[in-house]
């Protein structure tokens, strides 16, 4: 099999002590990159009675999340140039937790939305800094850290959605304490990552030294100029429409179909519970290779068999298409691995993550509207799941492009010449 090369160890060596409290800031930070949506997606109709929100504001809050990350994404490299990325994902934490905790008290909805778009902030620069962290610190070891944080990052998807609803009635059924009850997570976060901050001052600044004079020297141009940072980008918001849509109207559609409201709730558990160990191996297996095309084909087909199998049979076999669906929705975290292993230097890191990510999110934040619009044009799903069916198509065909084994820095050396 074909082998990722080594990548360049110009970067500081920590202790076994550093280098674990690191990851599990990492882990820690990662488990709270989608409680802020998947809580309030559970307790969206207590809140919108509550502050009498109408039907307009109620799909913005659904939908924005990734319009959200693809306008903050940005943000994130330019924070971290100078400090280092290490003080911003601990502001972002902060974000977080003050956007959690302060929404849970929000008087009125135009406040809700502030204290929402806070703490989705603060997720969107956690999402472009975690792999530039992993390339930072591990650059050999990318397959399993990037598995470590991508598992988080589905525990906290998947588990915070599934228990949501028992820990606001444990709480009283307030929804405001249902919802304030994960600031703790953050609050936790933010103090392990204020830990490693100033317990690794020393390390961190001769790592910024080192990725400073690597940026110097990098020569990387614009990434929209990149045919290899454009590839992985369409994958990204290919996987990332299909995975919204899913996530907003996956239990609709089975309710439709003739299964009960706790049933369809179960399918999408299924859906984001097989992604828990996907997240961890999908990543591992893509380091292995130069070529991640296979592991691309795979998931597409796989979708695909998922797909047919929904327009079907769609109640008769709905646990075997949601675990299917599941294993498709497996390019998140191979996507996010090829943004650790199409550069070569964590500069080149940081730049794809930031374009890629950014652009991708900004592509899939119209997948779930036009699934919503296609539903209430034809009063049936079937042209919906033929456009979910043409998304997997579509981000198989880019997948297989950016699986190829080359680097952003590569593409922009022939591109000069």
């Amino acid at each position: 099999m074909d082998i990722m090369p080594d990548f360049p160890k110009n970067h500081v060596t920590l202790s076994k002590g550093f280098g674990a409290l690191l990851i599990l800031a990492i882990i820690l930070a990662s488990l709270n990159l989608r409680p802020a949506v998947t809580s309030l997606g559970s307790l969206l109709d207590l809140v919108i009675e509550d502050l009498q929100m109408n039907g307009f504001v109620a799909g913005m809050i659904t939908g924005i999340p990734p319009l959200c990350f693809a306008l903050m994404g940005p943000l994130a490299p330019r924070l971290a140039g100078k400090r280092g990325p290490e003080l911003v994902v601990a502001a972002a934490m902060a974000a977080v937790l003050l956007g959690i905790a302060l929404r849970a008290v929000a008087p009125g909805t135009g406040f809700f939305l502030l204290c929402t778009a806070l703490a989705l902030a603060g997720i969107a620069v956690g999402n472009i800094l975690m792999p530039v962290l992993v390339k930072r610190w591990f650059p050999g070891k990318i397959g399993i850290v990037t598995g470590a944080y991508t598992t988080a990052v589905a525990l906290g998807a998947s588990g915070v959605a599934g228990i949501a609803v028992p820990v606001n009635q444990m709480l009283g059924g307030n929804w405001r304490l249902g919802l304030g009850f994960w600031a703790i997570l953050a609050l936790l976060a933010l103090m392990l990552w204020l830990l490693v901050y100033f317990g690794m001052r020393n390390q961190i600044a001769a790592q910024q030294q080192l990725a400073g004079s690597a940026t110097d020297g990098a020569g990387i141009g614009p990434m929209r100029k990149n045919a290899t940072a454009w590839w992985v980008a369409l994958f990204f918001g290919g996987q990332s429409a299909v995975a919204y849509i899913f996530m907003g109207w996956l239990p609709k559609i089975f309710i439709d179909f003739g299964v009960s409201p706790a049933f369809a709730g179960s399918l999408l558990a299924i859906l984001l519970g097989v992604g828990v160990p996907l997240s961890f191996v999908m990543p591992a297996l893509a380091a292995k290779f130069s070529n991640q095309t296979p592991l691309v084909i795979f998931n597409g087909a796989v979708g695909i068999i998922a797909i047919i199998g929904l327009l079907l049979a769609p109640v008769q076999g709905a646990v075997l298409w949601a675990v299917l669906l599941g294993i498709c929705g497996s390019n998140f975290p191979l996507a996010l691995t090829m943004i650790g292993l199409k550069a070569r230097t964590a500069a080149g890191v940081s730049k794809l993550s930031t374009f890629g990510q950014s652009a991708g999110y900004l592509m899939a934040f119209p997948g779930p509207f036009l699934v919503g619009v296609l539903h209430e044009i034809s009063g049936s799903w079937v042209a919906p799941i033929w456009l979910i069916a043409g998304l997997i198509v579509f981000q198989t065909l880019v997948g297989i492009m950016a699986g190829r084994p080359r680097y952003i820095e590569d593409t922009q050396l022939r591109e000069v010449r």
